[in-house]
């Protein structure tokens, strides 16, 4: 029997470059909310950790609604871009990135806010700019937060569904992800394809799992 690894592919594919993004820009976002006193942080605080209790469906249908050609956003984006976002890789990327970002942001803000603040005060005292201080002192120092969250963010990417079935759609090759493929070939009676498609995320998903438990298990072992 023929299998198409396509979905897989495009599955682990998303999951690298939604986890790179969320990396980059979650660190100075995660140190934002952790020391920053601005009064409205919190409004900030609540809108990234909203996808932890929304359903997937609800954050994709708005996606759908911004980024589609009839909306403005959307209408500009295609039209003076030439970027279409609704159905296509991008799309799966951007609700990826909103559905994923509390699952990155969360762990390197814990772990920020437990870092002793005596280490950046005498940082500072010695001369050293806030964001010298973020990257030579504290981030370092901070690798299992930092490594939970890349595993947690890669983890629940590859596992989303609602989301990306609405911004992204089933288009063979191109936005049809492996959780996507299972719901096909179950609805199609082809179990044994249906069954290779899960037994490759349960596989990934149990080894990711266990080293994040590895990982807090035996935190000095990173550094």
């Amino acid at each position: 029997m023929h299998y198409d690894l396509q979905p897989l592919y495009l599955t682990f594919q998303l999951a690298i470059v939604v986890t790179v993004i969320l990396f980059a820009v979650s660190i100075p976002l995660a140190y934002w909310i952790a020391f920053s006193k601005n009064r409205f942080k919190y409004v900030i605080e609540t809108l990234v950790s909203m996808p932890l209790v929304l359903p997937p469906t609800v954050i994709g249908f708005y996606l759908l609604l911004v980024f589609s050609p009839q909306h403005s956003l959307g209408h500009f984006l295609e039209s003076f871009l030439g970027l279409r976002v609704v159905f296509s890789f991008t799309g799966l990327v951007i609700g990826s990135l909103i559905f994923s970002l509390p699952f990155m942001v969360n762990p390197i803000k814990a772990g920020l806010q437990n870092f002793p603040q005596e280490l950046i005060e005498a940082s500072l005292v010695l001369g050293k700019s806030r964001w010298t201080t973020l990257y030579r002192v504290i981030l370092p120092n901070i690798k299992p937060a930092l490594l939970t969250g890349m595993i947690m963010a890669f983890a629940h990417t590859i596992g989303e569904f609602g989301v990306v079935l609405m911004i992204g759609g089933n288009i063979p090759g191109e936005t049809r992800l492996a959780s996507i493929a299972i719901y096909n070939e179950v609805e199609a009676l082809n179990y044994d394809t249906a069954g290779l498609y899960a037994l490759v995320l349960v596989g990934i998903s149990f080894v990711i799992l266990l080293m994040f438990y590895y990982l807090n298990r035996k935190p000095l072992k990173i550094f």
